[in-house]
C-alpha cells in the first residue's frame, strides 16, 4: 500500500487532469490551434547579412498597404523585398538629413549601412537636360555633406554608379573626363576621412563595357588605391557568375583588388536582346542571390542590392519615371525569386 506522500501526489496529479479536462469541456470544444508565427520586427536584417533594413523603404510600406487590404499572399512574397537590405541613395539635394536618420537607425540597430552617391556632374550623358551636381563646386559641397551625414556611422559607399563606364563606353565627352576623375579622387579622399566608411567605385557591367580591362586607367585615376575596390553590375542583371568573372578582370589590372556585385536583380540573368531598351525595366527578371557578406570568395567582399528591387529604370516597358517605385514590377521579381 502507498505510503501517505505519494497518494497525496498521486491525488494532486489526478485533480489536476479532471480540472484539465473540465476546462476543455466548458469552452465548447478543443482548444483552438495555435496562431501564425509572429510577424519579423520591421527592419529585421536577413540571416547572414550585416546591413540595415529601412522599416519605413517603399517596399516596407507596400507590404503594410497590401496587407490592411487583405492581400496577403501578396504582401507575403513581396517580404523577399522590404525584409532585405538596400541601399539608400543620396537625395540630390541635400542628402544630410536622410542619411543622419538613417545611420542613428542602422546604429541603434548594430546593423551597417549601405548608400549610393550618384550626383556627378553630367551623369546623365550630358544630354538636354543632364542631371546631377550643376558644376564640380556644386558636387563637392554635396559630397561633403554626404560624408558629414554619415560620421562616425559605419557604412559602405557604392561611389557614382556609372561615371567611369561613361567615360570608356563615350557616354561622357572626352573634355569632361578630367574633371570627373579628379572629382571621383575627391570623393574618395573624403569619404574615406571617415574612419568607418567603406567606398566601392562603381565599374560597369559586362552589358555596359565591352573590355573591362579598359577600365584599370579611369579607375586608377578616380583613387582606386585609397578606396576599399570597385563596384559591379549595378542596376544590372549579369548572372553572379558573368559578374564575377568581369571583376576579376578588372581586379587582375588593378592590384589584385576586391569588388562587390548588384545581385538585387540578376537572378533571371540578362534579358534577351542587346543594347538600352533590353535593359530597362525588361519583363520576366528575378531577384538574386540575398545580400550577404558571407561570400566565400577571396575577391568579392559581398553581394548587395544596390538598385532597390521595385524602383523603375524609365517610361519603359510601361514603366513609371526613373526611380519610381513600381509595385507589379517589385512583385514579379519577388515571385520568380529562387531565395
Amino acid at each position: 500500500m502507498p505510503s501517505a506522500a505519494p497518494r497525496r501526489r498521486l491525488h494532486s496529479v489526478l485533480g489536476l487532469l479532471l480540472l484539465l479536462v473540465t476546462a476543455s469541456a466548458c469552452s465548447g470544444g478543443p482548444a483552438p490551434a495555435p496562431g501564425p508565427p509572429a510577424t519579423p520586427s520591421p527592419g529585421a536584417p536577413a540571416a547572414e547579412s550585416p546591413y540595415w533594413v529601412d522599416p519605413g523603404s517603399r517596399a516596407a510600406r507596400q507590404v503594410a498597404a497590401w496587407e490592411a487590404a487583405g492581400r496577403n499572399s501578396d504582401a507575403q512574397v513581396l517580404r523577399r523585398i522590404a525584409d532585405r537590405p538596400t541601399a539608400l541613395w543620396g537625395p540630390g539635394g541635400d542628402p544630410g538629413p536622410a542619411i543622419r536618420r538613417a545611420g542613428a537607425a542602422a546604429r541603434a540597430a548594430g546593423r551597417t549601412l549601405l548608400l549610393a552617391a550618384h550626383n556627378i556632374p553630367y551623369r546623365d550623358c550630358g544630354g538636354p537636360r543632364p542631371g546631377g551636381a550643376a558644376n564640380a563646386g556644386a558636387y563637392r559641397d554635396w559630397i561633403g555633406a554626404f560624408a558629414d551625414g554619415i560620421g562616425a556611422t559605419r557604412a559602405v559607399v557604392i561611389l557614382e554608379p556609372g561615371a567611369l563606364a561613361h567615360t570608356v563606353d563615350g557616354c561622357t565627352r572626352a573634355e569632361q573626363h578630367a574633371e570627373r576623375y579628379r572629382l571621383l579622387y575627391e570623393a574618395v579622399d573624403r569619404l574615406k576621412r571617415n574612419r568607418n566608411t567603406k567606398v566601392y567605385l562603381d565599374a560597369g557591367d559586362p552589358a555596359s563595357v565591352e573590355n573591362p580591362a579598359d577600365l584599370a586607367t579611369p579607375l586608377a585615376k578616380a583613387g582606386l588605391e585609397h578606396a576599399d575596390g570597385f563596384a559591379v553590375n549595378v542596376s544590372g542583371f549579369q548572372p553572379d557568375a558573368a559578374a564575377r568573372a568581369y571583376g576579376a578582370r578588372i581586379s587582375e589590372r588593378t592590384g589584385n583588388s576586391h569588388f562587390v556585385i548588384d545581385t538585387g536583380r540578376n537572378g533571371a540573368g540578362p534579358p534577351p536582346g542587346d543594347g538600352a531598351p533590353s535593359r530597362c525595366n525588361p519583363p520576366g527578371r528575378a531577384l538574386g542571390t540575398p545580400p550577404t557578406d558571407r561570400t566565400a570568395d577571396p575577391l568579392v567582399d559581398a553581394y548587395l542590392w544596390i538598385k532597390p528591387p521595385g524602383e523603375s529604370d524609365g517610361p519603359c516597358h510601361g514603366g513609371p519615371p526613373p526611380g519610381t517605385w513600381w509595385p507589379d514590377q517589385a512583385l514579379g521579381l519577388a515571385r520568380r525569386a529562387t531565395e
